[in-house]
């Protein structure tokens, strides 16, 4: 499956964003979906994951409480909305599937396919 990744932008320091992730070429609804970010000089980090039902999500600490992962199987479609977002998510967001329904990953070598990231840029 390819992913394309896009949404990102420029935005102000408590300023939103809503990142969308759209599938080619199979369909993704039977796997957990994930979200991951890398900023320049840092490895590439966990952000979220949702289950293929939707019933599962999972955020990073520091995420957790503004970000919202959610997921169109209808479509293919998944999402992140982003709100009262700082400089420090400022990054590359990527997209990735996973092979399993549900297992919890958070570790990027866990999913399989990626899309090409879109850059996200939070400034003070």
């Amino acid at each position: 499956v390819q992913l394309q990744a896009s949404g990102g932008g420029l935005v102000q320091a408590g300023g939103s964003l809503r990142l969308s992730c759209a599938a080619f070429g199979r369909t993704f609804s039977s796997y957990s979906m994930g979200w991951f970010r890398q900023a320049p000089g840092k490895e590439r980090e966990f952000v979220s994951a949702i289950s293929w039902h939707g019933g599962n999500t999972d955020y990073a600490d520091s995420v957790k409480g503004r970000f919202t992962i959610s997921k169109d199987n209808d479509v293919d479609a998944l999402y992140l909305q982003m709100n009262n977002l700082e400089p420090d998510d400022t990054a590359v967001y990527y997209c990735a599937t996973d092979l399993v329904n549900w297992a919890g990953h958070r570790r990027a070598n866990e999913y399989a396919s990626w899309g090409q990231g879109t850059q996200v840029t939070v400034s003070s």
